[in-house]
């Protein structure tokens, strides 16, 4: 098994210390550390610890072999593309966050900044979480079974109001939406 906190832990843009002072109860750096590069053993109390403190799923936390892994090789920078010293995994920003289930739709007609063809992902919050989500981009129920998508430009009691992507159309006002889902990634094929 490989083990894969460190490369969590860079991508969420933790600390050695901001891990060990996450973990319950708090540890060291050190300890960290040596969890990282396998000098210490990574029993399953440990992986528990230190996946509660990165906020992810335990198994998250390990990989398989066998199994081939997409790596961040390089980065991109005013000079052009560099070589990272240490190839690392690569892990969707998806991946890092699980507290909230996800959900996806699919773009057919090109509207806004939106493409045909491409995903939203986006994730599924309650009602309450409404006020940190304006000016963002959010799938909200509607009845009947229907949907409203757009930008989250307005919030007043039960109600949110959706400003659709593309030009010309109207404000759509929902009242009492079960969930709002924040677009998180969009999948795009080049």
């Amino acid at each position: 098994m490989i083990n894969r906190i460190r490369d969590i832990r860079k991508q969420k843009g933790m600390t050695l210390a901001d891990v060990a002072a996450a973990c319950t109860p708090p540890t060291t750096a050190q300890t960290i550390g040596r969890l990282e590069t396998g000098m210490r053993n990574l029993s399953l109390t440990w992986m528990n610890r230190i996946a509660a403190a990165l906020e992810v799923e335990p198994e998250m936390l390990v990989r398989g072999e066998a199994t081939p892994q997409p790596r961040i090789v390089a980065r991109l920078t005013e000079t052009g593309a560099e070589a990272l010293t240490t190839p690392r995994d690569a892990i969707l920003p998806t991946e890092l966050e699980n507290n909230a289930p996800l959900v996806c739709i699919t773009v057919e007609i090109g509207a806004g900044e939106y493409r045909p063809g491409d995903q939203i992902w986006l994730r599924q919050l309650p009602p309450e979480d409404a006020p940190r989500l304006i000016n963002r981009d959010v799938l909200v129920p509607r009845k009947g079974g229907r949907f409203a998508f757009g930008r989250l430009i307005d919030r007043q009691g039960h109600m949110v109001g959706i400003l659709p992507p593309g030009s010309g159309q109207r404000q759509i006002v929902v009242d009492n939406p079960e969930w709002l889902a924040m677009a998180e990634m969009l999948v795009r094929k080049l």
